[in-house]
């Protein structure tokens, strides 16, 4: 999602004094800032920029296996610089960090890496593209067919994806404001891929087929520092339309929110904060925490009104830096299914 590489952050010499929720609301003095009526340039955007602080390539599916139970699958590389710009070998000032997951109805399973840039451990490569860290990799000749692949200690996946539709651009034409203040970044998702391929559980194989959807974004601050986490909703309509929607909880209390309205044909509509809402309706405990695993999300505009549903209340990421990150199911005035990310519920 936008704002969800706070892991890699934390990673960083200035986290213990970080301000926002894990140091996305810190200074970003040296590094460069997204800018209102950005020009993208593909395929170079879908690769690395070293001289912001922080990016990701964000990859969720909602699978089915054939006999009809359903799964999850993450795929996600994030980027975080200690200084802009890069340099050879252990010179460079990249740091790259990955997870991977697998959600079934009764299981949460887990992985994580950790590199560092300028040794080819891992790295992006815009054409054609390649996103790896170790084995892990997602790699194409384009962004309209490619092929995922990552592992942990008890699950592997092999994927091959196909884009049906086009990129679509949040904010204003990619241009993504993040608070009050106008912390903002660059943000653009590919929510049309079909994926197909072989989960890997302790079970056994299971073939497996599906939608997924692939944010890209990059920043250098995109938090406000009076903001404390947020719940990211990225939901996919049985009639083909999209919406993603988030809101970031404010320490006042209130919340900053925006949406993205995806018609079927890859049309959008931005909507700027209190347009969108999100109001828990089901708490579960959860590795010590009360999280919020079913919502009643809104926005009204497009007569949505409906309940988003966990299918795995206990999707636990317990990694280095813990979150909350699973499929969830959609019923109401629409019907679907989607991904649900939370942070900051201690």
């Amino acid at each position: 999602m936008n704002v969800r590489v706070f892991a890699l952050l934390c990673l960083l010499p200035f986290a213990a004094a970080a301000q926002g929720f894990s140091g996305l609301g810190t200074d970003a003095e040296g590094f460069a800032t997204p800018q209102a009526n950005p020009s993208f340039s593909f395929p170079m955007d879908h690769g690395p920029h070293p001289d912001y602080r922080i990016e990701w390539w964000y990859l969720t599916a909602n699978l089915l296996g054939p006999d009809g139970t359903p799964y999850g699958l993450q795929w996600t590389l994030f980027r975080t610089a200690l200084a802009p710009g890069e340099a050879e070998g252990w010179q460079s000032p990249q740091i790259w960090f990955a997870h991977a997951a697998v959600t079934t109805p009764e299981t949460h399973l887990t992985a994580e890496r950790f590199a560092r840039g300028g040794i080819g451990q891992a790295g992006v490569q815009a054409d054609p593209f390649h996103a790896w860290i170790d084995e892990w990799a997602l790699e194409g000749l384009n962004f309209d067919q490619m092929k995922l692949t990552a592992n942990g200690p008890d699950f592997a996946y092999d994927m091959a994806l196909t884009a049906m539709g086009p990129l679509v651009f949040h904010g204003e034409d990619g241009f993504s404001v993040k608070s009050a203040e106008g912390q903002a970044s660059y943000y653009y998702s590919q929510p049309f891929f079909q994926i197909e391929g072989v989960l890997t559980l302790p079970t056994g194989p299971v073939e497996v087929t599906g939608s997924a959807w692939l944010d890209r974004e990059w920043s250098s601050q995109p938090l406000s520092d009076t903001q404390s986490g947020w719940d990211w909703f990225s939901l996919s309509f049985d009639d083909g339309a999209k919406l993603m929607g988030f809101q970031l909880r404010q320490t006042d209390g209130t919340d900053y929110t925006s949406a993205t309205w995806i018609t079927p044909d890859g049309a959008t509509t931005a909507y700027a904060d209190g347009s969108f809402g999100a109001e828990a309706l089901a708490l579960t405990d959860v590795a010590d925490r009360t999280i919020p695993t079913q919502w009643r999300v809104i926005l009204p505009e497009r007569q949505v009104d409906v309940t988003v549903s966990a299918l795995n209340p206990a999707a636990w990421m317990g990694l280095s830096i813990p979150y909350w990150e699973g499929p969830v199911t959609i019923s109401g005035s629409h019907a679907g299914q989607g991904y649900l990310e939370m942070t900051g519920y201690e």
